[in-house]
């Protein structure tokens, strides 16, 4: 089983966020696709197989070490772009993901050996309430004071759900998961929590139980986008760049984008490069 291992949101090999691409995963099982997901322990691994006859549309299932997700950013990103490497025939490309929940659409750029760039587009953004964030501060270490006091908690979906709550700066670096964080954010009609510095446009991301740390999120910086332009912070249409991954050791760019006026956000689109590291074979199969 041959793959792909890149890194995404760097220029660089050794920075952003590392990612495992099966290019051809046909006859693997769910249960397969998590083991190894869990046996190579990047943070998340994609799984690919032909969506029809068309070279530009694939099936794709995505699994951290947990369970399979509905969606994810930098998995697609990704992917994308070793599809590029094996069958693009120009140096810009368009490929149809279709995944568990939803079916994205990415572009792809040749930009020398081995070096690549994407965008995806992860559709319309949709704004799912502002939760009381009397007690919020504290599942992440932080004290009320920390918040943004201009502007606030949200929850935010282009795929998956994010609570986006807004820092002040400096907090970013004192954040820590407090608690396991499932429950609570159920309660809030979020999945995961995403803190965004809106004035330096970097953000700080975290399995729920706070264990490990997400080097670039490309779901969240989806809706940090989409946060972003509803609050005026970015312009209509304007390309940002949103930083993560500091922390972690591997510091990250995300390209953002958010086309819309107030809720009505149409599309979110989130980009960055991505550097091959090594491509390799699983000798063996889980059964």
């Amino acid at each position: 089983m041959h793959y792909f291992h890149v890194d995404v949101f760097s220029v660089l090999p050794y920075s952003g966020n590392s990612l495992a691409v099966f290019p051809d995963a046909a006859g693997l099982t769910g249960v397969q696709m998590e083991r190894i997901t869990q046996e190579l322990r990047h943070f998340e691994s994609i799984f690919l197989t032909r969506g029809g006859a068309r070279d530009d549309t694939w099936q794709a299932r995505v699994f951290d070490l947990v369970e399979e997700l509905d969606f994810a950013g930098h998995p697609v990103i990704g992917a994308a772009c070793v599809l590029h490497a094996l069958h693009g025939t120009d140096d810009n490309e368009t490929w149809t993901l279709r995944l568990k929940a939803r079916t994205v659409e990415v572009t792809t750029q040749r930009r020398g050996p081995g070096r690549y760039a994407s965008v995806l587009d992860q559709g319309p953004a949709s704004f799912l309430g502002r939760p009381d964030t009397q007690n919020v501060a504290s599942w992440f270490s932080l004290d009320t004071d920390d918040l943004d006091p201009d502007l606030p908690a949200e929850v935010v979906s282009t795929g998956l759900r994010y609570l986006v709550l807004p820092v002040r700066s400096g907090a970013l670096e004192r954040a820590r998961i407090a608690l396991d964080l499932d429950a609570p954010l159920a309660g809030l009609g979020a999945q995961f929590a995403y803190l965004l510095d809106a004035t330096a446009l970097e953000g700080r991301h975290w399995n729920n139980d706070g264990i490990v740390e997400d080097v670039a999120t490309g779901s969240g910086a989806g809706c940090a986008a989409a946060y972003l332009r509803r609050h005026h912070r970015i312009g209509d249409g304007e390309t940002a760049v949103l930083r993560q991954g500091r922390f972690t050791g591997r510091p990250s760019e995300m390209t953002i984008s958010a086309d819309g006026q107030g809720e009505d956000i149409r599309s979110v689109k989130v980009g960055g490069e991505v550097a091959f590291v090594a491509e390799g074979r699983l000798q063996e199969l889980p059964q």
